[in-house]
């Protein structure tokens, strides 16, 4: 990522990529970091991309809308998305300004955003399997 590594994070970790939003972003660094997961989602071939926002007090709509962009994005280049960590006080927020995440899959946190991804992937990876895909 070109910004500063405090900011977020992108880890690969097996077919899944983990990337943790360390802090608010602006809209630009928000574009930016939708750009970089979704570039490294096809260059790692990645089944699967977990969105940690645990950090964050806020969410404003654009932030909202580019999460279920990355979530479309992402779907169309054949990774499932889930976002977690969503805390309290935001989820209220979003829901009371309409601003939910419903194309978006969420968790509560990282934990069992890896058995969402484990269980909605593994099954499309044993048919690749068998159909020769990688």
């Amino acid at each position: 990522m070109n910004q500063d590594p405090a900011l977020v994070s992108i880890m690969r970790q097996g077919p899944y990529l983990i990337a943790s939003i360390h802090t608010a972003l602006d809209d630009s660094q928000m574009v930016r970091f939708q750009h970089d997961l979704v570039d490294k989602i096809g260059r790692h071939r990645s089944r699967g991309v977990i969105i940690d926002v645990a950090a964050l007090d806020v969410l404003d709509s654009f932030g909202s809308k580019t999460l279920r962009n990355i979530a479309e994005m992402a779907r169309l280049r054949g990774a499932q998305t889930v976002v977690v960590g969503i805390q309290p006080d935001v989820a209220l927020a979003m829901v009371l300004l309409g601003m939910g995440t419903v194309q978006v899959e969420t968790a509560l946190d990282l934990e069992e955003g890896l058995a969402y991804l484990d269980d909605a992937v593994a099954p499309r990876a044993a048919v690749d399997a068998r159909d020769g895909r990688p």
